[in-house]
């Protein structure tokens, strides 16, 4: 079936998850989210597919073993694709994203020299200015508080340098179009913006 959109009941499942996040609860609207929140995510899955890859719905436990906040589930269901896409949905809204979100090792380092060199870098500073331009936010997950070891803390680059993992960035509130299949082109814009970001990292990492 084709994605549609997600009704209201999607949206009131997280509202009640957010006020009782117990086994409980979820145990008793269970199959709420299985009709209204994961079944019309795996439909956008399945509609982008050809466009973006193949896509992931992560787990809706939270991993507690580390974490003070010991509330068992996710507040919001999360996928991501072979091609760096991302979307989110919860009790706030709908939100997509794209690009590489964590760097490490050996294409931390060649993320940091192609920052650095003035023709690579410069195209990324395009990049992020054209998307800024776009209204989208490039979003980091881990960022040092100064540009890294060995680099010139002035560098004229050095918000880029601080950055381990890059990804272009949208939400949205509740609406009625969530409900329809506007969500899933909101999405694509998105996606298909950031296609030069990710186009860059993958080829600078």
């Amino acid at each position: 079936m084709a994605f549609r959109g997600w009704p209201v009941e999607a949206v009131e499942f997280y509202e009640g998850l957010l006020a009782d996040n117990s086994k409980t609860y979820w145990q008793a609207h269970k199959s709420t989210y299985d009709v209204d929140v994961v079944a019309p995510m795996k439909e956008l899955l399945a509609d982008v597919a050809s466009e973006f890859g193949d896509g992931k719905i992560f787990r809706p436990y939270r991993d507690v073993r580390f974490s003070a906040d010991k509330t068992p589930y996710k507040t919001h269901i999360g996928a991501i694709l072979d091609s760096g896409a991302y979307v989110q949905l919860s009790a706030d809204g709908l939100a997509a994203g794209r690009g590489i979100w964590h760097l490490e090792g050996e294409q931390l380092a060649r993320f940091r020299a192609s920052v650095d060199d003035d023709a690579t870098g410069g195209q990324l500073v395009g990049i992020v200015s054209d998307l800024d331009r776009q209204g989208l936010e490039v979003i980091s997950r881990d960022a040092l508080k100064s540009a890294p070891r060995g680099y010139d803390k002035d560098h004229p680059r050095a918000d880029l340098l601080r950055r381990k993992g890059m990804a272009a960035w949208q939400s949205w509130p509740v609406g009625a179009w969530l409900g329809t299949a506007q969500a899933k082109e909101r999405v694509l814009d998105v996606w298909r913006a950031a296609g030069p970001l990710h186009a860059w990292l993958s080829s600078h990492t």
